[in-house]
């Protein structure tokens, strides 16, 4: 399903955002001049944009999965709800996480994990993503495989980060979340 081509809800400006959430909107983006377009675009709802970044910032910045791992699973969720933002703001990041941008490539398909390329963990986790997706848990096989590479803690951050960006690639898609400027080409094949 193709993303909505003009926002539905249009990122608001800083000036237009009363203080407190303009204050949470510039922190979420690391204190620039003019935060990404989730944020202004959450500014909406201050309320639900200052909750949600308690949550998000776990997943993205303390969790136990290592940053490589952590952008792979974002990455392929975004892959499969087909959401572009959500897939462009991860290629710079897992860019800066120890991916390439032929690995990042290789995210886009409906069978990524396949691919010899990765590591034993990586496909793992790839499938793990899959599964989450549909049919909405990881099965006994991948769950096995998972746990010896991983501990508890990294499998239920493994498992939230992926309900965390498939909700947020939901909204984006719905909302219709423009691209920030500056963000790195999508991979063929998108």
């Amino acid at each position: 399903m193709p993303e909505t081509q003009e926002p539905r809800l249009a990122p608001l400006e800083l000036e237009a955002m009363d203080p407190a959430t303009r204050e949470v909107a510039v922190r979420a983006g690391a204190g620039e001049d003019r935060p990404d377009g989730i944020f202004r675009t959450l500014a909406h709802h201050p309320d639900l944009l200052r909750r949600w970044m308690v949550f998000g910032a776990h997943i993205l910045h303390k969790s136990s999965l290592p940053p490589r791992l952590t952008e792979l699973a974002i990455l392929r969720i975004g892959a499969i709800r087909r959401c572009r933002y959500e897939f462009a703001q991860h290629t710079r990041l897992g860019l800066e996480r120890g991916l390439t941008l032929e690995e990042i490539g290789r995210l886009v398909g409906t069978d990524p994990a396949a691919d010899p390329h990765w590591s034993e963990v990586e496909r793992l986790i790839l499938r793990a993503v899959d599964e989450l997706h549909d049919p909405g848990r990881i099965s006994d096989e991948i769950w096995s495989g998972l746990s010896g590479h991983l501990d508890e803690k990294q499998i239920l951050d493994l498992i939230f980060t992926v309900g965390q960006y498939n909700l947020v690639s939901v909204m984006l898609n719905s909302v219709g979340v423009p691209l920030d400027e500056g963000l790195p080409e999508l991979p063929r094949g998108w």
